[in-house]
């Protein structure tokens, strides 16, 4: 996994930010219901994102930093995975994610993504104009992946996701998917990443300039797998950078 249970994003609350939040179902083009987790500011920029999280699916952290992109004035939607297999009751701590990440597959993630894209851009929404999509660890590499499903994306974010090689599911490899991508990409990856390595970060860099794909692909240094956390303050620095980049990108190619 990517996170402990009780990890927290590295980005401190904004004080008096009015946000408002909801938990509904979902509902994918395939009739699978999946839950998931709505934080929506007060005032909008226009801007929404939707969030895709690691191996174990909607948990705590997802939810925090979904509050978090409200109170910067970007509605935030984040989901789980495993509506299909696990069902969409709250689930403990000992939950294991294993074996229904194994059952995925990139047809039901890509109606998942397609669903959460409409709910935000629907009544459910809260006047959406712009639409990212972001992720980490496995929701990262899904995340580059939703530039190619024809969802009129403003951008995509992706923390440390596998951008070539397989996967434990039937995921394609965002590196040889490449000519596909409908909109720009912000990639961010460590430097100290023992899973990902920098060899590979330079091939998805490669083929996105090869293909004319606007991008911006950082190498946070000495930053390892899943640095973006609370837990790890000696990392905060590369978080910090990250998260302004992530602010950045969004200002740059969101709603005016």
């Amino acid at each position: 996994m990517c996170f402990d249970l009780d990890s927290d994003p590295p980005i401190a609350p904004r004080a008096g930010a009015a946000v408002d939040r909801a938990t509904p179902i979902l509902h994918a083009a395939d009739g699978a219901e999946f839950r998931a987790f709505h934080a929506w500011p007060a005032e909008t920029t226009g801007n929404a994102i939707v969030i895709l999280p690691d191996v174990r699916g909607l948990h705590h952290y997802y939810e925090e930093l979904a509050v978090r992109f409200a109170e910067i004035g970007v509605e935030a939607l984040a989901i789980d995975y495993f509506g299909r297999t696990a069902g969409t009751g709250d689930r403990g701590d000992d939950f294991d994610y294993s074996p229904h990440v194994a059952q995925t597959t990139w047809a039901g993630l890509s109606a998942d993504i397609s669903s959460a894209a409409a709910y935000l851009r629907g009544d459910a929404g809260r006047g959406a104009r712009s639409l990212f999509v972001t992720g980490f660890c496995m929701g990262g590499r899904n995340a580059f992946l939703s530039a190619t499903l024809g969802l009129s994306l403003s951008g995509v974010i992706g923390f440390y996701g596998w951008p070539g090689g397989p996967s434990r599911n039937d995921t394609p490899s965002p590196t040889e998917t490449v000519r596909k991508f409908e909109c720009p990409v912000l990639g961010i990856f460590g430097g100290a990443d023992a899973g990902i390595p920098i060899a590979t970060v330079r091939q998805f860099r490669d083929a996105l300039t090869a293909a004319g794909v606007d991008h911006d692909v950082v190498v946070e240094p000495d930053a390892p797998h899943s640095f973006f956390d609370r837990k790890q303050p000696e990392f905060q620095k590369q978080s910090d950078d990250a998260w302004a980049r992530v602010r950045r990108f969004i200002e740059a190619h969101g709603a005016k």
